[in-house]
């Protein structure tokens, strides 16, 4: 109720876009003057004196849309305190958008906007693993034979007993220097890392990293135990994708991912336990786009 008051219409919304992008009043690029009028249906303000026209929604996802401010709000609303996710068809039924396009496009913006990109790297102690999302074939070191199955890797902080933020990347292969690669653009240098006895990650000692493999068979009955939190993290990510979403785009898969870190950060659901096996919703698929 608090959020419809506060945006009640179309002019609510672009004055609180002018007052983040001029906190101190309106500034004419042009000429710096103070004075100006709305151009309220095409989002511009015109200058007074020189009658420069400048885009109150210039460099944000909003930027040349033909849909109402309004319902973009309602859309930045719903994605960011709709704990478990959103899905296109979720948000079209929500704000009765006539086209499923036009949501799934809206969410796949607001999806991309949701990472910092100045986001810190991870420090102190982390557990590295992958998974696969797709598909239902099993076997030994399947996590590095993909095939049709996208690879994903998990990077989790570890906190106590608990479990820190989380980094999830749509990876092209296990290879070592794509691992390395990964965790020095992810972790800071110096941090314990804390791996399986893969070697793709064989270099993680000289590329800065206090590495501590742990080895065991995947096929032996207490491989979770071997990284709990990564193990953790990626069923949490797989129950996520199968319940909100119910199966996602190869070709998209990354925002997806970056979305869940996202509610992951703010619900801390990492440290969750993982649902028990008969709670599970079954293999995520990888639709075409």
């Amino acid at each position: 109720m608090d959020f419809q008051e506060l945006f009640p219409d179309e002019a609510a919304c672009l004055d609180y876009l002018a007052a983040s992008r001029w906190p101190e009043g309106f500034r004419c690029p042009a000429c710096d003057s103070q004075r100006a009028w709305v151009l309220e249906r095409r989002h511009l303000w015109e200058c007074a004196h020189c009658h420069q026209q400048t885009s109150v929604t210039a460099g944000t996802v909003m930027h040349g849309t033909r849909t109402s401010l309004r319902l973009w709000f309602w859309a930045a609303y719903l994605v960011a305190t709709h704990t478990p996710g959103i899905s296109a068809v979720q948000l079209q039924r929500q704000l009765a958008i006539s086209r499923y396009e036009t949501a799934w496009l809206i969410l796949q913006k607001l999806r991309r906007a949701m990472v910092a990109p100045e986001r810190e790297r991870l420090r102190g102690e982390v557990e590295v693993d992958e998974t696969l999302v797709g598909g239902v074939r099993e076997g030994r070191h399947v996590a590095r034979r993909h095939g049709e199955k996208a690879l994903v890797g998990v990077i989790v902080e570890a906190r106590g007993r608990g479990s820190g933020r989380l980094r999830l990347k749509l990876l092209p292969d296990a290879s070592q220097a794509t691992l390395t690669g990964w965790l020095k653009a992810s972790v800071e240098p110096g941090a314990i890392v804390h791996t399986d006895g893969w070697p793709g990650y064989a270099k993680l000692a000289s590329a800065g990293f206090e590495h501590r493999p742990r080895q065991q068979r995947r096929d032996h009955p207490d491989a979770q135990k071997l990284l709990p939190r990564a193990h953790r993290a990626a069923s949490n990510l797989k129950t996520w994708l199968q319940g909100t979403h119910r199966g996602v785009s190869p070709d998209h898969l990354q925002v997806y991912l970056d979305e869940f870190v996202r509610h992951e950060a703010l619900s801390d659901r990492v440290g969750c336990k993982a649902p028990p096996p008969g709670r599970r919703s079954g293999p995520v698929k990888l639709r075409a786009a």
